[in-house]
């Protein structure tokens, strides 16, 4: 049968993690007990790096950047998902639902630059110490930091454009526990093609690009590491960069493994557990990782609780 078309909807249904009644509990405090641990946790990585000034440095104003933005990714998405789990209220109006969409895309475009900002940051403290502070002066990291916002304000506009011209079947259930890209387009009776190929062109000049250029960072910081000759030279040396390392795998491989395939080829719940390992798991991760074998940072934990 032909799924009849519906231009001018107003709402969709979430159909959220599970439709199981006895499991919405358990999840609602799962994700929300994870929730409180990522503001926490990253609301402490600001809260440090800006009380303590031997803080004030290319590499913690950038972490601080991803915490400000790791805390929009994920209050973009779960506190409606919460409310979801909560009163099983899976309405959610179309202008909603794209804004939520628009801030998904839009976060994520920023965080994938400032990840290969800090993997350039590590580049030149590894491979050029004597040129650290003239090719990553505070000037250069507040301009990288800068250029990643704007970047992912603009990055979603086409996107966003040709989504909400899309005529969408007459259910409206989204089979994911946010409004993401694949399954809007998957209820769509429209023709997805451009929404598709723009998702492609801009993957690819963005994601694409920044995983490049933080993929080649990193092979240079290999090289230069293992020409070190004590072996707790290189020890450190690697310390300093295996946290960004580990963030940014799961990040990317996510990333890639969702959204550069056709639309077609989307799976429910696969994709749900792959979307919330870079939701949930890597704004978690990031301020334990980047901080707890960090002596900088544990020492200015220790001002802060100190002055209080």
């Amino acid at each position: 049968m032909k799924r009849e078309a519906q231009h001018n909807i107003t709402e969709f249904s979430i159909l959220g993690l599970s439709e199981i009644p006895e499991l919405q509990l358990p999840i609602f405090a799962t994700i929300l007990l994870l929730y409180i641990l990522i503001i926490c946790g990253n609301l402490t990585t600001i809260v440090v790096v800006c009380g303590s000034s031997h803080l004030h440095s290319p590499m913690y104003i950038l972490l601080t950047n991803l915490s400000l933005l790791d805390i929009a990714y994920t209050s973009n998405i779960l506190p409606k998902l919460l409310s979801i789990l909560l009163t099983e209220e899976k309405i959610i109006s179309f202008m909603a639902c794209i804004v939520q969409l628009y801030f998904f895309i839009a976060l994520a475009s920023a965080e994938v630059i400032l990840l290969a900002a800090m993997a350039y940051d590590r580049y030149i403290a590894i491979c050029q110490p004597l040129r650290y502070t003239s090719l990553m002066s505070m000037k250069h990291c507040a301009g990288l930091a800068i250029f990643a916002w704007i970047v992912g304000l603009l990055d979603p506009i086409g996107h966003i454009s040709l989504v909400s011209k899309l005529s969408f079947c007459a259910s409206h259930h989204i089979d994911h526990f946010f409004c993401d890209l694949s399954p809007l387009l998957k209820i769509s009776c429209s023709d997805t093609h451009n929404v598709e190929m723009m998702n492609y062109i801009v993957g690819s000049l963005l994601t694409l690009s920044t995983f490049l250029l933080t993929l080649i960072s990193y092979v240079f910081i290999i090289f230069t590491i293992l020409k070190i000759k004590s072996a707790e030279g290189r020890s450190k040396a690697f310390s300093t960069c295996s946290s960004h390392l580990t963030c940014i795998s799961i990040f990317y491989g996510t990333i890639i493994c969702l959204y550069m395939r056709p639309a077609s080829s989307y799976y429910p719940e696969q994709d749900k557990f792959f979307s919330l390992l870079y939701i949930v798991l890597v704004p978690l991760l990031n301020p334990i990782i980047y901080s707890l074998k960090n002596h900088d940072f544990k020492d200015g934990v220790k001002k802060i609780l100190q002055k209080l």
